[in-house]
């Protein structure tokens, strides 16, 4: 599996922005033939900036045929934190084809790379210094014809129609990737049967649950989890952004439409244990600290990528991998108890 399937994960402080860069470099550099990329964020200090727009640079130097699509002009009110704008001009400045993509309804929150339609770069790490060294996150090299095929038909949906409501159509078909069965799940298009997926995967689960997400909003899991962590027979835990899941609360009292979710999500963070990131108010100049980790375990099955939890999350443009790994499954829950051990457990008085 080492081979076919390796798998990154970032901590908050626990990496240097120059080392993931030179790791996407060393990435890029390996294409001969095509590199299409799909990224929410890409924002990068000048020594970051270099390497990876360098790598851009040398691999259509060379003759590879690179595109780029990124979020812009979302227009809707959306959970925490607000989207970014991302820096067109470092962007242009790769000299390669480029799309925004309209974030309508939601938005384009991808983070992944398709290399020579035969490798996929995902998971949950967007591509800025803070990302890169100043969040939890987990980040999926797969190498796969079949499933290098599934994104290549995703970034084709939005490279050729240009908004997030026409994508994630691809369906989610199982591939062998070694010995590991794998889907690619892609949303809106799939957005609720995701959701219902990682739900039932949750509700059936006999020994351990382990939930790393921003926020826990989405309909079918949060009440998967409060009955889960209710009923108390199955090792469940988990780690979310104290300050997000503060402000989303702050949202939903403000929203008659979502005032039943709050006793689901106080039972969800309370009869179970899991811990919250107190991270940094976001403002456009503060530090971007989130706990952005993107995973759930459930026994031996794993979804990992960019998709939060959420209901809105189901209308953005996400990826997941849903793989079947015993080894994977204990290293990411092993994760998932290592950073939620770094910050305080959630209790009642948090959520008040």
């Amino acid at each position: 599996m080492a081979d076919l399937i390796t798998i990154r994960t970032l901590t908050d402080g626990g990496q240097q922005p120059a080392d993931i860069a030179h790791e996407i470099a060393d990435f890029l550099a390996e294409a001969r033939t095509s590199l299409d990329l799909a990224q929410y964020d890409f924002h990068l200090r000048a020594e970051t900036a270099a390497i990876v727009a360098g790598a851009v640079k040398d691999a259509a130097a060379r003759g590879v045929a690179v595109r780029f699509v990124y979020n812009v002009d979302h227009r809707n009110p959306i959970p925490v934190p607000p989207p970014p704008e991302p820096d067109v001009q470092l962007i242009s400045s790769l000299g390669v084809p480029a799309r925004p993509i309209a974030g309508i309804p939601d938005l384009m929150h991808h983070k992944y790379v398709v290399r020579d339609g035969e490798a996929v770069w995902s998971g949950s790490m967007n591509w800025t210094d803070e990302s890169w060294s100043r969040q939890e996150n987990v980040l999926v090299v797969v190498s796969s014809r079949e499933l290098a095929a599934r994104f290549t038909q995703n970034f084709e949906e939005l490279w050729s129609k240009g908004d997030v409501e026409q994508s994630g159509f691809v369906d989610p078909d199982p591939v062998d990737v070694g010995t590991t069965p794998l889907r690619a799940w892609f949303t809106p298009g799939h957005g609720e049967d995701l959701s219902h997926r990682i739900a039932r995967a949750i509700g059936r689960a006999r020994r351990r649950v382990r939930i790393a997400s921003p926020v826990l909003t989405s309909a079918p899991v949060l009440g998967t989890v409060a009955q889960v962590a209710s009923d108390g027979k199955v090792d469940l835990a988990g780690i979310v952004d104290a300050t997000q899941i503060q402000e989303v609360l702050y949202q939903w009292r403000h929203n008659g439409n979502a005032t039943w979710k709050i006793p689901l999500l106080q039972t969800a963070l309370t009869r179970a244990p899991f811990s919250g990131k107190r991270s940094t108010q976001w403002t456009p100049e503060s530090t971007h600290d989130f706990m952005h980790a993107k995973v759930t375990v459930a026994d031996d099955t794993v979804f990992l990528g960019s998709f939060n939890l959420s209901h809105s999350g189901e209308r953005n443009a996400e990826n997941v991998l849903e793989l079947e790994n015993a080894e994977v499954a204990a290293r990411l829950a092993a994760f998932i108890d290592e950073i939620r051990a770094r910050y305080p457990r959630i209790d009642a008085a948090a959520l008040a």
